[in-house]
């Protein structure tokens, strides 16, 4: 008999006892940037991890670096980037004190028949699985007091797949396997595909009054 391939290490998981703040984080970004644990990385330019304040109270996790933030490098620099920094201004928070990441690391695309450019894909469950890691790595370095799940894939990534925003969102709610508590709420590219302008005041809003909720939650905790 053959003898069996032997186990797949994810690199996250060679990240042991990683201190706390930017030099925890450094550490964890080297080591992602050669991440292969999925298929994404070989379509994409490189890993975009996660940004912001070491030790940030609040976490805000989206779905996964767009076409600008995987040039970039950086998490959420394009047009839902800029709807996310409105929304913060307005609900009162700096994003300079925050910590801003996704779910998935990598670029997930298609191309435009005879276009150069890259529509974003969803990812699948398998994928989200694989970049888990990373994730639960940024959480332990950071050790928010709050996360904040920016739009659906977040939030059943973090809350369990039956999860919904249409009923759940704007919810202080338990994640007892996240080891802290979530918000749920639109994702800034949701309000920017709103289909009327009505709609997209109204999305804004409530993506408003949720990180209002997360930041009193954090004020009075």
């Amino acid at each position: 008999m053959a003898p069996s391939a032997p186990p797949v290490v994810h690199p996250a998981t060679t990240l042991v006892n990683v201190p706390a703040g930017e030099h925890g984080l450094e550490l964890a970004r080297r080591v992602a940037a050669a991440c292969t644990a999925c298929d994404l990385y070989a379509r994409a330019t490189q890993t975009v991890f996660g940004e912001g304040r070491p030790s940030a109270s609040l976490m805000l996790v989206g779905e996964q670096p767009g076409d600008r933030e995987d040039r970039a490098g950086e998490p959420f620099v394009g047009p839902a980037g800029a709807m996310l920094d409105r929304a913060l201004a307005e609900a009162g928070i700096d994003r300079e004190r925050v910590f801003v990441t996704n779910v998935v690391k990598h670029f997930k695309w298609k191309p435009v028949p005879g276009s150069k450019r890259r529509l974003h894909e969803k990812p699948n469950a398998v994928e989200i699985r694989a970049c888990r890691p990373w994730l639960d790595l940024e959480l332990e370095i950071v050790r928010p007091d709050l996360v904040v799940a920016l739009g659906a894939t977040a939030a059943q990534a973090i809350l369990g797949p039956a999860f919904r925003i249409t009923e759940g969102r704007g919810e202080l709610l338990d994640a007892p396997d996240f080891g802290r508590q979530v918000i749920a709420t639109f994702h800034p590219s949701a309000i920017l595909r709103a289909r009327t302008p009505g709609d997209r005041d109204r999305m804004l809003a409530a993506l408003v009054a949720d990180l209002a909720l997360a930041a009193e939650t954090i004020r009075a905790a």
